[in-house]
């Protein structure tokens, strides 16, 4: 039996899976599909529709519904949009935002206040915390750690020329890479398996795997310790 609060929307056309629980004022749009133990929190919206500004570089068009994996927590005032996949026992913290078509991994931490921007992949086990930004068409693989107000960038050329929609990119992560507080990834920019990027970094080339890179710009400091390796135990 799900527990829906007398004061939540629920449009006709959702699925709800076996206790689910949704929070007073929380609005769910149709289509919208939540795993068995979902819960939702106060005033979260789930499954909105995209409103597109006349420049939007953002591709339009009809969307699917949004689908919660099982067991995934979507906190007070969250928003996620249709065309996204959540899957199981994800946490969308408080005033976090995630655009369509993304794809959270299971057991990823959106941290309280993260906006996540459209066509973007997140792992598994990865950890975004509170109030970084990831731009569109971003990549996360696997077991990232993200530190508070990071901030990743998609287009060198903010907002001018048409040449710009071709080159859209944002960074590619890899698998157990750990960027530190306030870092600031330019468009396009890859940061490889292990990398430690240090608080406060400007990065403006790719990061080599395994390395630690200070520093605006960025430069490489040394090699990550073989103790915090993951195939280490780290």
């Amino acid at each position: 039996m799900s527990g829906v609060h007398p004061s939540a929307i629920v449009e006709a056309g959702v699925t709800l899976g076996e206790g689910v629980e949704i929070g007073p004022g929380a609005v769910v749009r149709s289509g919208t599909v939540l795993g068995d133990g979902v819960t939702i929190g106060e005033y979260a919206v789930l499954g909105k529709r995209p409103k597109l500004g006349p420049k939007s570089v953002a591709k339009g068009g009809e969307l699917p519904g949004l689908v919660v994996g099982a067991g995934s927590t979507i906190s007070t005032h969250a928003i996620v949009y249709a065309g996204t996949t959540l899957g199981e026992r994800v946490i969308v913290g408080d005033h976090a935002f995630v655009r369509e078509r993304c794809s959270i991994g299971t057991q990823t931490v959106i941290g309280r206040g993260v906006t996540v921007e459209n066509d973007t992949t997140i792992g598994e086990g990865c950890r975004i915390q509170s109030q970084s930004y990831i731009t569109a068409k971003s990549l996360l693989e696997d077991d990232v750690f993200i530190a508070p107000c990071v901030v990743t960038t998609n287009d060198n050329f903010m907002g001018r020329t048409e040449e710009r929609h071709a080159l859209l990119k944002g960074p590619t992560i890899r698998r157990g890479a750990r960027i530190g507080g306030a870092v600031c990834i330019l468009p396009g920019i890859e940061i490889g398996e292990e990398a430690f990027v240090g608080a406060g970094a400007v990065v403006t080339q790719d990061v080599p795997a395994g390395t630690v890179v200070v520093g605006v710009p960025s430069r490489v400091l040394r090699d990550v310790a073989d103790e915090q390796l993951r195939r280490n135990g780290g």
